[in-house]
């Protein structure tokens, strides 16, 4: 199965925040969807959205073991 590019892009993104932040990931995703969209910038606030529907969907323990585990 390939992943396109910004699948894989929300991916490293959702593994990077659960890294940074543990449990308070979401919330940083939510606040990057939030800013995206006060700057009128609806693909970055899409590309958040997917974020956060990964967080949400994943396991933290599936999204520390990285991008390439899929």
């Amino acid at each position: 199965m390939t992943v396109d590019e910004d699948e894989r892009r929300a991916r490293q993104e959702a593994h990077w925040l659960v890294r940074e932040f543990g449990a308070e990931a979401p919330l940083y995703a939510a606040m990057k969807a939030e800013k995206a969209i006060e700057q009128k910038d609806f693909g970055r606030c899409a590309r958040w959205k997917r974020v956060l529907e990964i967080l949400a969907d994943e396991p933290p323990v599936e999204l520390r073991r990285g991008v390439s585990a899929r």
